[in-house]
């Protein structure tokens, strides 16, 4: 017996941001897909992955959102985890196979603060082979599935805070601040370094990605009670965050009509209708803006080329704007099936 089709999945255009409070056991990209059937988006993706070892908050964007996905990876990330001390896994987590152990040694307070002082600040990390870092168009994880390895260069990063929240005999918890790159599982086992013995990560929750450090998430609980109630679409969406929540780093502009028309269409305020936006005079400095209308409708990001770079508010005399991402009205409802 032929089993029923899958229905249809009517889709339309959302546009904005949801932190979701991923589940353990969910790939991000299975996350992605299961939030985006909830709200029916016609297009969507999400910023930075998560293991499906990991839970915590997973930025998704959906339409007009999904330009501002490359900024969101280049923010700080805050962890949580627990570090298991005394076996080494192939995977740096609990998913992996034991490959190493050793002892623990006594675990006091000063020591673990020697460990982690030692760990903060400007470091190089090494990427581990179970990641989805490419190498020749393949992900390092399936040559790991095959026992290949192959040399990873060492990466610059940031450790802005790195504390140990409790301790027990074999195990840490804590929470680390970090910049984009970090590989959580590759800190812990220098922690575990550190100590004198081996570790890997028994749990990890990410507790937020900038610039959303203060902001809440979302269940799936959460989320599917909604959909289920009457006016569920305009319920969901008024949970989503609009698309220039995610550029609260940059500096903001607020253009007169004749500007933001202009730049809209790559045209100088004062040109004919067919003259572009000139090059920048030589030496001028860009500053990336998110850059508003009059009525305080969000445009997009524009650079401003000014003599000393120096951002503003509107367009000083001798400066050009710049379009570089612009969010223009979405286009009518799409439909389609998933």
């Amino acid at each position: 017996m032929t089993a029923p089709a899958r229905p249809r999945v009517p889709w339309r255009q959302v546009d904005g941001v949801l932190l979701l409070d991923k589940p353990v056991g969910l790939s991000s990209n299975a996350a992605l897909q299961r939030a985006r059937r909830l709200f029916r988006a016609a297009k969507a993706g999400h910023t930075g992955s998560l293991d499906p070892l990991a839970s915590g908050m997973l930025p998704l964007c959906f339409g007009a959102a999904t330009k501002v996905a490359g900024y969101l990876l280049e923010g700080d990330k805050r962890y949580a985890f627990r570090l298991a001390l005394g076996r080494q896994t192939a995977t740096g987590d609990a998913e992996g196979e034991v490959i190493a152990t050793g002892p623990v040694p006594p675990l006091a307070p000063e020591g673990i603060e020697a460990a982690l002082a030692g760990l903060r600040g400007a470091q190089r990390q090494v990427p581990p082979m179970h990641s989805a870092l490419k190498r020749d168009g393949r992900p390092l994880y399936e040559l790991a599935r095959q026992g290949i390895e192959v040399e990873r260069e060492a990466r610059d990063l940031f450790i802005h805070d790195l504390t140990c929240e409790a301790a027990g005999p074999d195990w840490l918890d804590c929470t680390v601040t970090c910049s984009k790159g970090t590989y959580v599982r590759v800190l812990g086992e220098a922690i575990a370094a550190a100590l004198g013995t081996v570790g890997h990560l028994a749990a990890l929750r990410r507790v937020w990605a900038a610039p959303f450090a203060s902001q809440a998430m979302l269940t799936f609980e959460a989320l599917e009670a909604l959909a289920e109630g009457e006016g569920a679409e305009a319920t969901l969406d008024a949970l989503l965050l609009p698309p220039d929540a995610a550029l609260t780093a940059l500096p903001p502009a607020t253009l007169d009509a004749a500007t933001a028309q202009a730049l809209v269409h790559g045209q100088r305020p004062d040109a004919s209708p067919d003259e572009r936006l000139p090059v920048p005079p030589p030496g001028a400095v860009p500053v990336l803006h998110r850059v508003y209308g009059p009525d305080g409708v969000f445009l997009g990001l524009a650079a401003l080329y000014g003599p000393t770079g120096e951002p503003g508010v509107g367009a000083p005399a001798a400066a050009h704007w710049q379009a570089v991402r612009l969010f223009l009205p979405s286009p009518p409802e799409m439909h389609g099936s998933a």
